[in-house]
């Protein structure tokens, strides 16, 4: 019986000898498998005891490597590391629409955006929508229209409202612009004005 246990390979193809020796080569290589990834790991720049991680994105057009945080939102590290203040932090919960940009052409909320997920991706601000001294449609439509008051959320509002037109192909009414637009809040109430800097400003756009 013992003779039978210890010959060759069973029903499974696999001997105890041969188990035993795979589980002796496994038990010699783990350690230095883990040993190489605490290493790495060690060499990395930390905060706070976390391994940095490096984006590289294109930010308003030009290059962009940075290394943040890996739960460093897109919103902090667009005004803390890169100084682009016009995005502002509002509720900071992704309520009010006030930190909104364009990633790839489509808005998001950058308070509940991972920076770290932008690599290799393209984000525009407010500071990137106009041509020079030559504002954006949408830019100069709020303008004429007086279409904010204390403009914290402005930034917001145009945003979104960009890329609304050219993103999601604008909206036919001005309830539909109501609708569409109900994810930025203005604290001030001037969505009238904002309804109509719209309305204007899509019929230049499209």
């Amino acid at each position: 019986m013992n003779q039978e246990h210890d010959a060759g390979p069973g029903r499974s193809g696999v001997s105890r000898r041969n188990f035993l020796g795979g589980g002796l080569v496994a038990a010699a290589v783990t350690p230095l498998l883990t040993g190489q990834a605490e290493a790495k790991a060690a060499a990395a720049p930390t905060v706070d005891g976390v391994a940095q991680v490096t984006v590289r994105a294109a930010v308003n057009g030009s290059p962009v490597t940075v290394r943040v945080d890996p739960r460093a939102t897109l919103l902090d590290t667009l005004r803390e590391r890169l100084d682009l203040k016009g995005t502002k932090k509002g509720c900071d919960r992704g309520q009010c629409g006030a930190c909104t940009v364009h990633v790839d052409g489509r808005r998001v909320l950058s308070c509940l955006t991972l920076a770290a997920t932008t690599t290799g991706r393209e984000v525009t601000t407010i500071e990137g929508l106009a041509d020079g001294d030559r504002l954006h449609p949408m830019q100069q439509a709020f303008v004429e229209h007086d279409g904010l008051q204390c403009g914290f959320c402005t930034p917001g509002q145009i945003m979104s409202a960009v890329a609304m037109v050219d993103d999601e192909g604008g909206a036919d009414s001005d309830d539909e612009i109501r609708e569409r637009m109900s994810g930025n809040i203005c604290r001030c109430s001037a969505y009238p004005r904002i309804v109509d800097a719209i309305r204007d400003a899509q019929q230049v756009m499209r």
